[in-house]
């Protein structure tokens, strides 16, 4: 590990809350983006060397340990400590489960910051400037000495406020509006969905969620597989885009390769379509010189007209540009026929 790389981490996700302000609906559970917000921020810490979440077990979208505080239901700080418990490592990201647009490069930001900075905590400040101390980095060490001091108090752990831990700490900040949005009531979700669809997200967040829907785990490059579906529309058919980057993808999978695989196919595929739609281009080899091409050098013919060969012929005066021309009433085919006179020198 550099200076600058982030450290070893564990996780600690606290998903046991009440959510009164939802109603007591099972706020973890509820989608944004066509996920679950709890698999939005597992995605977020899939670095962790372990993750534990403090809650109710339930289906996840990547194995996890589940773990509760004593009793449940005791607050930020209880689950907080509950969670620590199952961690080794010497760095751990605490997390709220209802951060819809928490990514795993701001983890990684959080513990680079951590790892710079000497503080005990490193943690996200909202819009307002308000500290998030359930979207941090912390020191592990100095995180359970501060949870053993706050245990001897009369009432230990349970329905202590975070600023209680967080006071005595030394923090260092980083300001995210946007990764620090949570979701406390039915606006905030509201907010959320819409967010999620705005042009310049919408196709990282689907990409995002399919590939968690499908249990994929492989970043590819978004961009080339775009340019070969615009290729093969466009130099194809337009039903051949979806079909031809599922082939690649099929092909990719067949090689059992990564990212690099599908490269490889990508380019093969758009190399195809390149010479597919180069053969639908005019080709000058091969022409005739009917229907206006020009032939043997030279000018284009009458296109199917008939050719003067009398002697009013096309190289007279009489000739088939003249008016006894075959477009007239009177035939270029016979001697001086038509309107046209012998051409000079007959």
């Amino acid at each position: 590990m550099t200076a600058t790389d982030p450290p070893p981490y564990d996780a600690v996700v606290l998903a046991g809350g009440a959510a009164r302000r939802l109603g007591g609906t099972d706020k973890p559970s509820v989608r944004v983006g066509g996920r679950p917000l709890l698999d939005r921020v597992l995605a977020a810490c899939a670095g962790a060397r372990r993750t534990v979440v403090v809650a109710a077990p339930r289906p996840t979208s990547r194995p996890v340990h589940w773990t509760r505080e004593d009793p449940p239901g005791g607050g930020p700080v209880a689950a907080l400590d509950a969670g620590l418990r199952h961690t080794t490592a010497a760095c751990a990201v605490v997390l709220s489960a209802d951060l819809p647009f928490l990514h795993e490069a701001t983890v990684r930001r959080l513990l680079s910051v951590l790892h710079t900075s000497g503080a005990d905590a490193a943690l996200l400040t909202d819009a307002d400037g308000r500290d998030q101390p359930l979207v941090a980095a912390y020191r592990t060490a100095a995180l359970r000495h501060t949870l053993a001091a706050l245990a001897e108090g009369d009432r230990g752990l349970t329905g202590l406020p975070l600023r209680r831990l967080t006071a005595a700490l030394n923090l260092t900040r980083v300001p995210d509006p946007r990764a620090s949005f949570d979701c406390d009531t039915w606006d905030d979700i509201a907010a959320a969905r819409a967010r999620i669809r705005e042009h310049g997200h919408v196709l990282d967040e689907w990409i995002s969620a399919v590939k968690d829907e499908l249990g994929i785990d492989l970043d590819v490059d978004i961009r080339l597989l775009l340019d070969l579906a615009r290729d093969a529309a466009h130099g194809v058919d337009r039903p051949a885009a979806p079909l031809t980057t599922f082939l690649v993808g099929y092909a990719a999978a067949q090689a059992e390769g990564g990212p690099e695989a599908v490269a490889e196919a990508a380019h093969k595929a758009a190399a195809l379509a390149a010479r597919w739609a180069e053969e639908t281009k005019p080709s000058t080899e091969g022409q005739s010189s009917a229907g206006g091409q020009p032939s043997d050098g030279g000018q284009p013919s009458t296109g199917g007209q008939a050719v003067a060969e009398g002697t009013g012929s096309a190289e007279g005066t009489g000739s088939a540009e003249g008016t006894g021309s075959a477009e007239g009433t009177g035939s270029a085919q016979g001697p001086g026929s038509g309107t046209s006179s012998p051409g000079p020198g007959r």
